[in-house]
């Protein structure tokens, strides 16, 4: 669910806890903007994601066209569509492939009702079904545990070295460890192959359950598992009526996240006879004959019919899965069985896993070693989706579960539809639980779709690695990061005295995987910085070390106290070591003097350096780079030019101006003056002045540079001419 211009209800992120950081702790300012004003209307937009299956395949080449959405009796207009079919879509595109779109499989391991041999077992079938999965796919990892109910191990994501470490997790430390990502898209020990934290989990090196008869691993899994053996019935209730409310529960937090969503439940089961009665084929036969002989009273009900309360609990938990578009795929790890191990598996278990199956419009897979294999045809069949955009009107109870149906202009023989089957309106986000937040946080990272309802900007700049690059290990380079945060938009409405900033960013590559991040929430003090911020905003300066390559920047920024965000994705290219080509790193204008923004730096993770230098320099001086300078027509405009390779000086250079439907217009040569040569991996820096074109209009151009050889480019807009402004 979204909200036009990017305004999205429910959206984002969990509190974090990298550190709070006080507002003042550095400043710079530019002449304060001219007010404005500006107002929106909020639009309800639905995704519908629509998948049409014949004799087990799915239906392709459909057109927006051929679909009808009804709410009730109203056919609601298709005001947008997208098709993603797995077998044409290549991998380099996993990044950047819409949430909705995509499938999306929790992986669920049972540690209430299961034995820790068959956990250990699980694990590998799990990872079996990595490998059928296409890059587009997200994962994430939970266990589920009568104590502490669900826990998320790992969030949504593409990352398969991420997936792989979670699976990998289980017995080996405490699962419910805080992380040190507050999305969970990153697991500490996968960041210990260059950069480990003091303290972190170890790094998994090798399989440690694919030795299920090592003691010390079956212990620690012992010890957060409940065997249901030997409890009695009274027992088994409460752990039932537990179980179905926290999945309840867990399905209204999956329904923030958009796109099909697939709960890959590898459980024993319970005992089925709670809900229908005995499933004992003996006992079934002495009740018949009671009944028979007139000794009905003979046979207590509950063995005869099983418990309503419980029954009516487990029914509930299905409907909230049916409402959150969300399928339980289950699978009876009690089958995952080798060698000798070939025990019975648990009493009932078997009919409990298919009625949450079929209840939900799952399967049940048994004795499965691979479940890459068991579920190939739910992959293959659910390979096309159609995703159908709707506005419906904004009617009706907020609470309310609006009951969508999808039906073809023109039935196609033999055709089957599966559908979104409806949706809530937005919950207010002071009414959303911290999982909820967290979801729906991971989930707008990974799709990669930007949002400005907080107006935000970045600038990333890629030294190249020398092994010597500040802040970076090995051949990896030091990436300075700037996010501007517009204050007008932060501030929007009433806000608390002391207000909370998340700011999230995290570098990608084109199979989705993570390679660095940084978060941080920034506490502002708002009787002593409000003035500042509302005059312009806040600069967060962070960065990340990444190995050369390119890389999706996904930069996330929240108001914690109302949830409005603003999501950037920046294109990031980090060049090899040691290559010879000249680079031109982005031409940056320096920040007037002034009190414009509040400038906050980065609190560094543990296992980085104490300090790190600060990037932005100019005649050896720092100043704050300007995300959208503002250059006057017909005025020289001055730029701090950078970059490696550039040869020795003088250096010439030639500016580009490009209009605003790529008329390219000439802005003549640059006079580059005071050059500074780079040390221990830094670029050679210069100052550069150039005359705009006089006859340029108000509005945003690009301005592309050429040094050496090398290109860039810098985005600027030229203001209207103040009143009393000469020519």
């Amino acid at each position: 669910m979204r909200w036009a211009r990017g305004i999205r209800a429910g959206a984002l992120a969990l509190g974090l806890t990298s550190g709070a950081v006080a507002a003042g702790q550095g400043q710079t300012a530019a002449p304060p903007a001219a007010p404005s004003f500006s107002g929106s209307a909020q639009v309800l937009s639905v995704d519908v994601p629509v998948q049409v299956v014949r004799d087990g395949e799915p239906v392709r080449g459909l057109q927006a066209g051929d679909f009808q959405v009804w709410e009730g009796r109203r056919r609601l207009p298709v005001t947008g569509f997208e098709v993603l079919d797995l077998a044409s879509t290549a991998a380099g595109r996993a990044s950047t492939v819409p949430s909705a779109a995509r499938r999306h499989f929790l992986l669920l391991f049972d540690l209430a009702f299961s034995e820790p041999r068959a956990i250990v077992r699980a694990r590998r079938a799990a990872a079996g079904l990595l490998s059928g999965l296409h890059p587009t796919d997200l994962v994430a990892v939970a266990t589920y545990s009568a104590s502490k109910g669900p826990q998320l191990v790992l969030g949504f994501t593409s990352d398969r070295r991420q997936i792989e470490s979670a699976l990998g997790s289980l017995g080996l430390y405490d699962l419910t460890a805080s992380s040190a990502d507050p999305l969970r898209l990153v697991l500490q020990e996968v960041l210990g192959v260059d950069n480990a934290a003091a303290g972190s989990a170890p790094r998994v090196t090798r399989d440690p359950l694919s030795e299920v008869a090592d003691p010390g691993i079956l212990m620690r899994i012992e010890a957060i598992t409940q065997s249901v053996e030997q409890a009695d019935r009274t027992a088994l209730k409460a752990r039932v009526v537990t179980f179905s409310k926290s999945f309840a529960d867990l399905a209204r937090q999956m329904a923030v996240v958009e796109g099909r969503k697939y709960l890959v439940f590898l459980s024993e089961g319970f005992d089925a006879s709670i809900l229908q009665g005995t499933l004992d084929a003996e006992q079934q036969r002495e009740i018949t004959r009671q009944s028979l002989d007139g000794e009905g009273w003979r046979t207590n009900p509950e063995e005869r019919y099983g418990l309503t309360e419980v029954a009516n609990a487990v029914e509930r938990m299905l409907e909230e899965f049916r409402r959150a578009d969300c399928s339980i795929q289950a699978v009876n790890i009690g089958g995952v069985r080798a060698g000798a191990d070939q025990g019975a598996p648990r009493l009932g278990g078997n009919e409990s896993l298919l009625m949450m199956a079929r209840g939900t419009g799952g399967e049940l897979y048994e004795s499965y070693n691979d479940l890459g294999v068991a579920m190939g045809q739910m992959l293959q069949r659910t390979s096309v989706t159609y995703v159908l955009a709707v506005q419906p009107e904004r009617s009706g109870l907020e609470g309310d579960f609006h009951r969508l149906r999808v039906e073809m202009e023109k039935p196609v023989r033999g055709a089957r539809l599966v559908h979104r089957p409806g949706y809530y309106l937005p919950k207010p986000y002071a009414e959303q639980d911290p999982i909820e937040k967290l979801l729906a946080a991971a989930n707008q990272v990974m799709s990669g779709e930007e949002t400005d309802a907080v107006a935000t900007s970045v600038l990333a700049v890629p030294f190249r690695p020398s092994g010597g690059a500040p802040g970076a290990g090995g051949e990896k380079a030091y990436v300075p990061v700037v996010v501007e945060i517009g204050g007008e938009t932060l501030l929007a409405g009433p806000q608390p005295a002391a207000l909370p900033v998340e700011v999230y960013a995290y570098a990608l590559d084109e199979g989705g995987a993570v390679h660095d991040f940084f978060t941080q929430t920034v506490v502002l003090d708002l009787a002593k910085a409000g003035a500042q911020v509302r005059k312009g905003g806040v600069k967060f300066f962070g960065h990340l070390d990444l190995l050369p390559g390119d890389y999706s920047l996904r930069v996330l920024v929240r108001n914690a106290a109302n949830g409005l965000s603003g999501l950037k994705v920046a294109a990031v290219h980090v060049p090899a070591a040691g290559a010879t080509a000249p680079l031109l790193l982005p031409p940056m204008v320096p920040e007037p003097p002034g009190d414009r923004w509040l400038t906050v730096r980065e609190q560094l993770r543990e296992g980085n350096p104490p300090s790190l230098p600060y990037p932005f320099l100019l005649r050896n001086q720092p100043f704050v780079p300007s995300l959208h300078p503002s250059l006057a027509a017909g005025r020289e405009a001055r730029l701090v030019v950078s970059g490696h390779g550039l040869g020795e000086p003088p250096w010439k250079g030639e500016a580009t101006v490009i209009a605003p439907g790529g008329r390219e217009i000439p802005a003549g040569p640059l006079e580059i003056v005071d050059r500074k040569a780079g040390a221990d991996g830094a670029p050679d820096r210069a100052v550069a002045t150039l005359r705009l074109p006089a006859d340029l209009k108000p509005g945003e151009y690009t301005l592309r540079l050429s040094v050496s050889g090398a290109a860039s480019e810098l985005r600027f807009v030229v203001p209207a001419p103040s009143r009393g402004a000469r020519g």
